[in-house]
């Protein structure tokens, strides 16, 4: 996108850029709907619960600027800001954020420019999600402008706590009581446990169908046997 910078200075600025994160999340959002679907065509399984989209609000892009000592300037804002354009993916267990994780990492038109697992290294509030920066290449009728997109995916249980904990500081501005911060560090770990909990009674219910499909299986093979014996030995068989 850098090449394109340079003209971001017009009155046009802002709409030019808004268009651009539009038409990437676009992009990203179709491919997250065909892996999905192919995903249900192989396995006979949804990996994805939702797929939530957004464009970060002029306000909060300002404020992020300034907080990271930035001066307020559309160039900056394409530059330093990585999360204008965000996709949400929320999964029913932690195995599906990995593995759409994975599908995602090995779409070869999507780039992979940073990733950040805060899953395996919580966030001190305790906040769990894993963060992809991803950028998708927008062809215009006269150029190709490489756009960024921050792909969030978490469980359920993990979307439900931090939309309660962004709720909640917002409220505060940033600045909880130690006491709130606290008992969320507590309701993160209680999350932390149901997901852990969720995701073994899955796979003991996998399992257990794997277990059944394949005594079913055995029987039949066993059924077949004895029907193709009796055929054999039997009146069918003419001399």
């Amino acid at each position: 996108m850098n090449d394109a910078i340079r003209n971001y200075e017009d009155v046009d600025s802002w709409k030019t850029v808004i268009f651009l994160y539009n038409a990437a999340l676009k992009e990203v959002g179709t491919k997250l709907e065909i892996l999905n679907d192919e995903f249900q065509h192989v396995h006979k399984y949804n990996p994805i619960e939702h797929i939530k989209t957004r464009i970060k609000t002029p306000e909060s892009i300002v404020k992020k600027l300034k907080r990271n000592g930035h001066e307020v300037s559309i160039e900056n804002m394409v530059r330093y800001i990585n999360d204008i354009a965000g996709v949400r993916l929320i999964c029913s267990f932690t195995s599906d954020i990995y593995r759409l994780a994975e599908m995602i990492g090995n779409q070869s038109d999507l780039k992979v420019m940073t990733i950040k697992d805060y899953i395996k290294n919580p966030k001190e509030s305790g906040y769990k999600s894993y963060h992809m920066l991803v950028s998708v290449p927008i062809f215009l009728s006269d150029s190709v402008v490489d756009t960024k997109v921050e792909i969030q995916i978490r469980t359920i249980a993990m979307d439900f706590w931090a939309s309660l904990e962004h709720k909640i500081y917002y409220k505060f501005e940033g600045n909880a009581p130690d006491y709130i911060s606290r008992d969320l560090r507590e309701c993160a770990q209680m999350v932390s446990e149901l997901d852990d909990k969720m995701l073994s009674l899955n796979e003991a219910i996998q399992a257990c169908l794997e277990e059944q499909n394949g005594i079913d299986y055995v029987e039949e093979r066993n059924r077949m046997s004895s029907v193709a014996n009796g055929l054999i030995g039997g009146s069918y068989i003419k001399k």
